[in-house]
């Protein structure tokens, strides 16, 4: 069962992405790099509760 999860940006820390995963296979916290809007540029983001 994929659940619904949030990444923030770990610099200016806002919500920027609504994304999906399989718990059973990932069952770890997802950390991606993403296009940051308000940062303006590539940054970490990470999966928030």
């Amino acid at each position: 069962m994929r659940t619904r999860i949030t990444l923030a940006c770990t610099d200016c820390k806002r919500r920027n992405y609504d994304t999906t995963k399989d718990k059973k296979t990932h069952p770890e916290r997802m950390e991606t790099k993403k296009y940051c809007p308000f940062c303006k540029a590539h940054t970490l983001h990470k999966e928030t509760k």
